[in-house]
Formats: structure tokens, sequence, C-alpha cells
């Protein structure tokens, strides 16, 4: 597997016992982990608790792990006496548990990872076995949420590619969970499937996704399909979100995928990559007839398998290269009929899929662009098959631009036959990338500002745990003070207006004195200067109000339960 470091750095740490969230399974492909987010182990003792966790950060004083998620836990499990009871100082063993919170906390909550596989790294026969339809897409989301280290998942499965991208709390925890999940799928081992994955974190799981949208990594350089299967993801997972509502298509996959949608449309429209630009069924259409003995589809009869949109393009392109008469073979007819809506000038032969045998023996070239997981035609159907005429050599030729493969490749075995896949197509599209790399180099350039925009976004999210700080030591000490004062004036003497009166007063004043800071914190997320500044200006508040970090929080709550 190759691993493209990014800016973000990563630390681990290590306990016991591995589940997903709630605790509902048991993944045994971590050999450790945190406990389960919202749990707290006390001894052999499980105690469940309400609130909705912030960090996962472990500390005890015992051999058994206690996960605390935030204050409220924490005094859930001081409730309990997890934390001990005793007087004195720190203990060295807090204090190295504090330490290991504190390298936890400082790896970037939401790594974003990027796993899959291409037609670059992957011959089709890896690539069909993790090929993920429509249908099971939402299936195949929720496994992955499932795991306690993924927060969001989305797929990206074309007939030349399956890309996995999540975010998750754990950079290495999250990469082990979607590897488990890559080996059940395909059902081979990990060891077999990692020479052929990319793995890609944060800038570069962006980038990559960018790139591709752009039809930059397309084995067609430019093409236009891939832009309209990454605007399907992100329908798919709007659609899911809408329906479970679960956060698996959340805010930062949602807004990453816009970022890659809008990036394909600059490339396309402020560039001349897709100027001429050819298809995956182009270039089929163009490789039929290359193969051809008279690179001609004059005296061949055509057979396509399937009737969707790759079928449509194929139909497209074949009558551009002079093919007026072409069999198609479907489960239906009503997209049968769609094509010849749009095509009145091809003469169509339209068959149901009982007769896809009949109508195969009786073609020179067949195509197979069907959403069938399986083999259609065998080397044993096709050695049965009356051989073809002299005019196109004697030889069944078939192109195969399905994933999951339909044709048998061992078809090639015969003398009557050929089979070629969509790993085939290279022989095409290699002149078609040295004539667009002018173009490519201007689509980089447009990359990285969609690539700047989106990261100017992603670290804006970083004030808003700021901000929630400042507020609350506000309050707290507005609260503190405005006690103080009621209890000097005597509470039970004051009447309901008045005090009313003297909370409102102590709201107003530490609204107007918190204005400017907050003001300072917001920022126009798509401009990299300004999320800069506030950036700046977060940390310099940090420092000034005193805000402190998950760890002194931790320190604090265990002087309160009597470590002194």
């Amino acid at each position: 597997m190759r691993l493209l470091n990014s800016r973000s750095t990563t630390t681990c740490m290590t306990s016991t016992g591995s589940s997903p969230k709630g605790g509902k399974k048991n993944h045994s492909a971590f050999n450790s982990s945190l406990c389960p987010v919202g749990t707290v182990l006390l001894g052999r003792k499980q105690v469940k608790t309400k609130a909705k966790p912030n960090v996962n950060v472990a500390i005890s004083t015992s051999p058994h792990p206690i996960s605390v998620t935030n204050e409220q836990d924490v005094n859930a499990a001081l409730n309990e006496g997890a934390l001990g009871t005793g007087t004195g100082t720190m203990s060295e063993l807090d204090k190295l548990r504090l330490s290991t919170v504190n390298r936890y906390a400082q790896e970037r909550k939401n790594s974003i990872i990027a796993v899959g596989l291409t037609v670059h790294t992957a011959p089709v026969e890896v690539r069909e076995k993790l090929a993920v339809a429509e249908e099971v897409w939402n299936e195949c989301v929720t496994q992955l949420t499932d795991y306690p280290h993924i927060n969001e998942a989305c797929i990206l499965s074309t007939c030349n590619r399956m890309e996995l991208y999540a975010v998750g709390l754990s950079w290495h925890r999250g990469v082990k969970e979607i590897e488990d999940w890559l080996s059940k799928k395909s059902g081979l081992p990990i060891e077999e499937l990692r020479p052929h994955l990319f793995l890609l974190r944060d800038r570069d799981a962006i980038r990559h996704l960018l790139r591709v949208s752009g039809g930059l990594d397309s084995l067609v350089m430019g093409e236009g399909q891939i832009l309209a299967q990454v605007k399907n993801v992100h329908r798919l997972g709007s659609e899911y979100e809408s329906e479970f509502k679960a956060g698996g298509f959340g805010r930062h996959l949602n807004a990453l995928f816009k970022q890659a949608i809008q990036a394909g449309k600059r490339v396309r429209s402020e560039t001349d990559i897709a100027s001429g630009a050819v298809s995956v069924s182009s270039a089929a259409a163009e490789l039929a007839q290359l193969k051809l003995p008279s690179n001609s589809f004059d005296h061949s009869k055509v057979c396509i398998i399937g009737a969707g949109k790759m079928s449509k393009l194929l139909v497209k392109h074949l009558y551009s290269k002079g093919c007026s008469k072409i069999t198609v073979v479907n489960r239906s007819m009503p997209r049968c009929e769609e094509l010849a809506e749009e095509f009145p000038e091809v003469e169509f032969k339209f068959e149901l899929s009982p007769k896809l045998m009949e109508c195969v023996a009786d073609s020179d070239v067949v195509f197979a662009a069907s959403s069938s997981d399986s083999i259609l035609i065998s080397k044993e159907d096709v050695d049965a098959m009356p051989v073809c005429s002299e005019e196109v050599g004697g030889v069944r030729r078939f192109f195969d631009i399905s994933v999951p493969r339909n044709i048998d490749p061992s078809i090639s075995d015969l003398e009557t036959a050929r089979a070629f896949n969509v790993d085939d197509l290279k022989e095409v599209v290699d002149a078609n990338k040295s004539a667009r790399a002018a173009a490519a180099a201007e689509a980089e350039n447009l990359i990285v500002e969609e690539l700047h925009g989106y990261e100017a976004w992603r670290d804006s999210l970083e004030t808003v745990p700021t901000i929630k700080k400042l507020r609350s030591k506000a309050e707290d000490i507005r609260r503190t003070e405005l006690d103080k004062a009621l209890n000097k004036l005597g509470a039970d003497k004051l009447t309901k207006k008045e005090r009313r009166a003297l909370e409102d007063l102590s709201k107003g004043i530490v609204n107007k004195l918190l204005h400017g800071p907050m003001a300072a914190l917001r920022c126009d997320a798509s401009d990299p200067e300004s999320v800069g500044e506030s950036l700046s200006n977060m940390h310099a508040l940090e420092n000034m109000f005193d805000l402190r970090s998950e760890e002194e929080d931790l320190k604090k709550l265990l002087k309160n339960a009597g470590r002194r």
C-alpha cells in the first residue's frame, strides 16, 4: 500500500478491547483500542453515560480502562469511586495517563482518509471483487460507520475505480477498520489487497478526489462521465443522511464532494481538457474498430448487452463511426424504447435476456455494458457458437466494459474468439494523454485553488471549540459574580423584577464585552487569509483568557475530587 504523508502529525494510544459505537459489535481487526464512547468501565462493572461525547480519553487508577468523554462522564466515574478517593499528590501513573490523553488529543480529530484501487493500481480481476452497486451503497456505508473510529464514509465505485472516503476519529485505527471492511467485502486477506491499494490522508486525499472529479486521474483524461459519478455519490450521500440522520455523510464529506463537483466543473469550463475528449464507451468503440481487419463496421454485425448509460454512449460513438445497425439485449423494454427515441437514425433490433445467446451467436462484435454482477457469456457458450464470417477474420470479438465483468476472459483461449476488458483500453487512450498535457497543467492549478478553498473551510472549524470555551468561561464568571452581588443585597429581599433586572444587566455587559473577541474568531471560510487571521486570534484569546485544554480540565476535576 502506498502512503502519502500529509501535514497532520499522528500519535497512537492503546488500551484494551475494541467495539463499535454503542458497544453493539466486536471487530476483531483490532488488538488495541479505546473503550466505546459513552462507556465507563469500573473494574468489571460497566456504567453507561448519557452525555454526548466530545473527546475520547482514558484515565484510571486500576488495571481496567476507564473511558471519559466529558465532565459529566468524569463526575459519574468519580461518584462510582473510579478515580479514587485518597488525598495527596497526583500519582505518577495519573500523570502518565494524562500525558497520554494529551498526546491523543494532539492528533487532529477528523482525519480525512482515502483508500481504494483504480485502473492504474489494480487489474479488473481485483477491482470487480470490491465493486459496490448502487442498491447496496447505503448498507456498505452503514457497515463502515458502525466501526468505532469512522464518523463519516462514502464510496465512489465505477468501472475504473473503487474509492472509499472516510472521516476518522483516529488516523491509524480508522485505516485498520477500513482495511478490515475491504477484506470482508472482497473475501481476500488484506495482505493480498495491499499491493493494489492506495492510501491518502487529509490534503493528499482531498487533492486526489478533486483530480478525480476533474478527469485528471481517469484512464481517458478529461472524460466527463466521472464528474457525473461524483455527483451521484453526493446525491446518494445526501439521501442517506436525509433518511438515517446518523451523520454517516456529514458536513466534512458533504462539503468535500461539493468542492469536488465545483472543481470538476471549473476544469472543464476553464481549460480545453474536455475538447474532443473520449469516454470509456467511445474508447471501447474505437478499440473495436482498430481490432477489425478492415478497421470499419461496414460488414460487422454488432450487439450490445445492456441498455443503460454506458450503452447509450456506445450507440452514440458507434453511429459516429458508421455503425447504423445494432442489436440490443436487455432485461426489460422501457430503456430500449428510450434508445430508439434518442437515436431514430439507428436501425435497432431489441431482444430480452432469454435470447442473449441467440443474439451473440448471430453477431461479430459484442459489447457488454450491463449492471449484472456475474459472468453472462462463458467460454463453453462461445465454443458452441458458429464461426464468424471471413469478412471479420473468422473471429468473434467481445468488448467487456462492465465491472464486475460479464464476459469470461478465458474466451481468448479459443481460436475463433477474443475478449477485451477495460484494462485493454489503455492502448487507445495513451495518445489522448499526450495531446492534453498543456490543458492538464492548467487544470492542476485550478485544483490547487479548490484545495485551498476546502482547507480554509476545514481550518475555520477549529475556532468553534474556542468560541464555546470563551462563552462558557464568561458565563461561569457572570453567574459567580451575580450570585455574590445577590447575597450582598439579600436575595430574599429582592423582587422578581429586581432580580430579572440584575440578571439582564450582567448578561448585557458580558455580551458587549464578548462581541469583539467573537467577531475576531469568525471568518470567511472561503478566504484562506481570513481563516489564517482568525486562527491567530484564536491562539491569542486562548492565552489571554487561559482557556484550558482537556488535560487541564481533567487535572481540575481530579483536584476537586480530593487529589491535591
